[in-house]
């Protein structure tokens, strides 16, 4: 057995010295600039930028700042900010600085997750698997002057890519793209060759690039401004399931969508430019999320030549048509004043609804309103909009791709409304014989009808959902799915008839627009309806006079046709930044080396407050060399019914309780799905990784990572996760603080203690995350702060402890060997208000009273019989909820996917059945439809995301625990989507939706 080869970033606790404060002045910005008064860590390029980066970051305190100077940096890990407030990245200007994350084995460039207070300005985000600049769950987020860009044709593939040697050539002209001429074809269709226009003089795109540039998800109070975002495969800047959100002064092109703004509550874009995008604007709903939007204002932006030819695949964003200026969707009260729209080949403003869409990729769910309503549109210019109708590849014709031939549909449905009514397209400036075209507005016309058989929908506890100021229903994914969408809001239900009320339930487009001549200022084209026959093989006579599209804009003159208008949406203002103060400074080193150097017996809980360079001084353990023999001071091994996968790894996990403190028991039906035992202050849980060797009947530790529960001068409650590394020195074993974390070279040999089956392989990529990475999978929103504990859930604790490694030691004979976990501490005092009764069978040692989660790699052991669908099932699920679900659940890192994974849930929607993903990027989804499409695996992207296939950084899950493939996990995944899981709504509702 090899000792691991520790790479650059295993210098851990020596690089943390190295970085001094160079400055404590306070940054600059506008009043809602950060408090400033911290230290500042000045990165410079060269060699050691990473671990200088990673050194400050998980430094960083409240008015830190972490500057990166001028130059080009290659760095090999993200920069991440995690459960902390008040901290500022900055570079010297985006010309000037720029951070290549080319080399990054992690999908993000800059990420912070659970950051109060966040300030990005003065840099370039260059070549990142994923996304440039992630925010999750962010209150008060800044960025300034920052550009995310792909290198052109490939990003971090790019056959010539942007380099340290000509990143500043020709006054930077490869980092400012211009946009003269976008690619209108995919010049991987055959016959597109042959018809042209299908380079840039430009920027080359692609499907490799990453998925966004600017990501703010989750959030509250984000400020993007001055930034800009080149070549991403999705969206350029992007806002979702945000609270108050503005992007002003910003520039997007060669992207997807250049803007988007998604299930946004209280967004505004302002004096933006969009230019050489597919799309340029979108304002819309996704169904299964966080939250529902409504009230987004844009103005004084400019919306130009977004002709490029759309570049990935899947997703709502994969079916936007090229030449979109704007488009709404699903989405209520929107504002569209002073803005243009120039060059659009399919059209200036696009007003949409899921009625349009195909029925299999319409939502399934009922909480979404799948109508935009409560758009106004005035004092706009639009020139040159619709004149360029996109046409369709063969294959999409082939394939009956509706959402690919929908502007040609659109354009034969203008014709026929020009062969109606001539004059009004002759007045237009539009030539004989008319061809197709789009329009400067384009309307599906489609508005849902009063279902007056549908009730007021309910939260879980049976009581009527909230509602807002104008009567809709406030609903969440945390909300039942209703039978019915309730829309009873939008009509006045005293009238016989019920009529809409409008305008507030329509639109309004005013008189003072300015349309240019040569192109149909507006349209209705009536969605697909008139197109029954060629769509759906189903003649309806009723609807063949809406193949016509319809010019009268009357209708939308609110105030001449219903004597009012849309009243004008407030300003969006962002509340002045405010430190909580729930964060302390770093602890002086007198501090830390009276603590952690003091003498004595037994564990050292006297130095839990804070972060000791060397693990024995912690004294866990009786052997301070061997984190696998006897815990000191009554300390507890314990195991899990099924683990977390993490190469092959065998873990000893000690869970270290104070003298006569308890943790007190709490399950699923007490306190939710995601709660674990509460442990008291100044409790160490230790996990050791370590790697066996049969053959040689061996096992070398790896790391050791502790999570210590902590409590700041504020009495707040907190789990700080401390990484340490093994190492040799002068002869002993030594275990040192690296925050940091580290890469190293492992191998094992061993037969799995619960499956007996052998497990051979090797790995030089063995990940030891830094601190802000454990937070990543440890830390939500309703638990305790920090690193909170995730394993031990009664569910995975009811079993009889075992070791999981095959080797003999101090641990794996303890006194809690061969009972059951649970009733061990409950009986020793160390767990109080545990149930009287656990009914503990005395074979099994599974407690039959208590929640119980299965071995994954144990057939029966879920009380099934051994081998059939509900035991493949039980076990799978197992699988994903300690492999995925700490961080896909409402309240994790992927909150926001809208896919959860406890295994107590039903497996629908929210499980992922027939559920489109939601931000995967074409990398991240494979080529497949469904995060579990029934009974097929080709089709399921959980089934990918899991297996060989995903090798890329954005696409493998999970992102962290894993460098090899799971074999006998994956085989599981595999085997339950494909035998088990079918189109059967009694057991997974919504499974039918996607049967075809």
């Amino acid at each position: 057995m090899r000792l691991p080869l520790l790479r650059s970033l295993l210098i851990g606790s020596l690089s943390l010295g190295l970085l001094a404060a160079c400055s404590s002045s306070s940054p600059t910005d506008n009043s809602n600039g950060s408090s400033g008064g911290g230290r500042t860590f000045l990165i410079k390029p060269g060699a050691n930028a990473t671990t200088d980066m990673v050194a400050a970051m998980v430094q960083a305190a409240p008015g830190d700042v972490i500057q990166f100077d001028c130059g080009y940096f290659e760095l090999t890990s993200s920069l991440q900010l995690i459960n902390t407030e008040d901290i500022r990245v900055k570079g010297c200007g985006k010309d000037k600085t720029v951070l290549s994350f080319k080399n990054n084995n992690a999908p993000e460039g800059i990420l912070a997750v659970n950051v109060h207070g966040f300030w990005v300005e003065d840099l370039t985000v260059l070549d990142t698997g994923g996304n440039g600049v992630e925010m999750r769950s962010v209150d008060h987020g800044t960025v300034t002057r920052v550009r995310a860009i792909w290198s052109s044709g490939g990003g971090r593939m790019s056959p010539d890519p942007i380099t340290a040697s000509n990143y500043a050539a020709n006054s930077a002209k490869r980092l400012n793209v211009a946009c003269t001429s976008p690619a209108v074809r995919d010049p991987n269709v055959p016959e597109n060759v042959l018809l042209g226009g299908t380079t840039s003089p430009d920027y080359t795109v692609s499907n490799k690039t990453g998925r966004y540039g600017i990501y703010p998800v989750s959030s509250r109070n984000i400020l993007i401004d001055e930034s800009e975002s080149i070549g991403a495969s999705d969206a350029g800047i992007y806002v979702g399931q945000t609270t108050t959100a503005i992007i002003r002064k910003s520039r997007v092109a060669y992207n997807v969508f250049g803007f988007e703004i998604e299930n946004v509550q209280s967004g505004e874009y302002l004096g933006n430019l969009a230019e050489c995008n597919t799309g340029g604007f979108l304002i819309y709903d996704l169904d299964g999320l966080g939250q529902y939007g409504d009230r987004t204002t844009m103005h004084d932006n400019i919306s130009r030549k977004n002709n490029t030819y759309n570049f990935t695949s899947g997703g709502i964003v994969g079916k936007v048509p090229p030449g979109s200026g704007m488009i709404t969707l699903a989405y209520d009260r929107i504002d569209i004043y002073n803005n243009q729209f120039i060059d659009n080949n399919t059209g200036g403003i696009i007003h949409t609804s899921y009625e349009l869409f195909p029925s299999g990729d319409r939502p399934s769910e009922h909480r979404i309103d799948w109508y935009t309503e409560g758009v106004h549109i005035w004092k706009n210019k639009f020139v040159n909009n619709g004149n360029g109708l996109p046409l369709p590849t063969t294959t999409a014709l082939i394939d009956q791709d509706l959402t690919k031939l929908l502007p040609i549909l659109i354009g034969v449905k203008n014709q026929a409304g020009c062969l109606l009514n001539l004059p009004t397209c002759l007045q237009a400036g539009l030539t004989v014989p008319v061809g197709p075209h789009g329009a400067h507005i384009l309307w599906d016309g489609l508005l849902d009808t009063y279902n007056k058989d549908c009730p007021y929908p309910k939260d879980i506890d049976g009581n009527p959902v909230p509602k807002n100021d104008i009567g809709k229903p406030l609903m969440s994914n945390q909300t039942p799915d209703p039978s019915c969408h309730y829309n009873a809001y939008k009509f006045d239900t005293s009238k016989p008839d019920a009529p809409r009320i409008k305008p507030q339930w329509f639109s309004c487009i005013d008189s003072d627009n300015e349309f240019a001549s040569g192109a149909l200022p507006f349209a209705n084209f009536h969605g697909t309806k008139g197109l029954e026959l060629v769509i759906e093989n189903n003649l309806d006579p009723a609807a063949l006079p809406l193949i016509a599209s319809d010019f009268d804009m009357s209708p939308h003159n609110c105030v001449a046709r219903y004597g009012k208008n849309l009243p004008k949406l407030p300003e969006v203002v962002i509340p002045p930044f405010k430190r909580s103060g729930a964060f302390d400074p770093a602890p002086t080193q007198e501090k830390i080396d009276k603590l952690c150097k003091a003498g004595g017996s037994g564990v050292n809980f006297a130095a839990a407050p804070v972060n000791c360079p060397t693990l024995d001084q912690y004294r866990l353990f009786d052997n301070a060399e061997d984190p696998t023999s006897a815990p000191n001071s009554g300390g507890v091994p314990f195991a899990l019914n099924t683990k977390l996968f993490s190469d092959y790894a065998v873990k000893y996990r000690v869970a270290f309780i104070p003298s006569g403190q308890k943790a007190i028991y709490k399950d699923a039906k007490t306190d939710g799905v995601n709660a674990t035992l509460i442990f008291p202050t100044g409790t160490i849980i230790a996990k050791t990784f370590s790697f066996r060797n049969e053959t040689a009947n061996t096992e070398v530790a790896i790391e050791t990572r502790l999570l210590i529960k902590r409590v700041t001068s504020k009495g707040q409650v907190r789990w700080d996760g401390l990484p340490y590394i093994w190492t040799t020195e002068n002869g002993k074993r030594v275990a040192k603080l690296a925050m940091g974390g580290g890469t190293a070279s492992v191998s094992w040999n061993q037969h799995n203690v619960d499956s007996g089956l052998a497990e051979v392989g090797s790995t030089s990529n063995y990940l030891i995350p830094n601190a802000g990475q454990c937070q990543s999978c440890h830390s939500n929103d309703n638990k305790e702060a920090g690193a909170s504990p995730i394993g031990p859930k009664v569910r995975f604790l009811n079993r009889a402890f075992k070791s999981e490694s095959t080797l003999v030691t101090d641990q794996s004979h303890h006194d809690i060997f061969g009972k059951n976990q649970i009733k061990y501490l409950c009986d020793k005092g160390l767990v109080t208000g545990c149930p009287s009764d656990l009914g503990v069978d005395p074979t099994t040692q599974i407690a039959s009273k208590l929640e119980h989660a299965p071995a994954y790699n144990k057939p029966g052991d879920a009380g099934f019989a051994a081998g059939s669908d509900a035991d493949i099932e039980a076990r799978a699920r197992a699988y994903l909820e300690v492999n995925c679900e700490h961080c896909h659940n409402s309240h994790g890192f992927a909150a926001s996917t809208g896919y959860y994974l406890d295994s107590l849930r039903a497996v629908d929607l929210s499980y992922g059945i027939c559920k489109r993903p939601t931000a995967t990027g074409t990398e991240g989804r494979g080529g497949r439809t469904y995060d579990i499409h029934p009974g097929n695996v080709a089709d399921s992207v959980l089934a990918f995301r899991t297996g060989p296939e995903a090798t890329l950084p954005a696409a493998r899950m999970p992102p962290i625990a894993r460098s090899v493939v799971h074999i006998e996990g994956h085989d599981l995944l595999e085997q339950w989507i494909g035998s088990v899981v079918k189109a059967d709504e009694s057991k997974y509702p919504g499974s039918t939706s996607c049967a075809n």
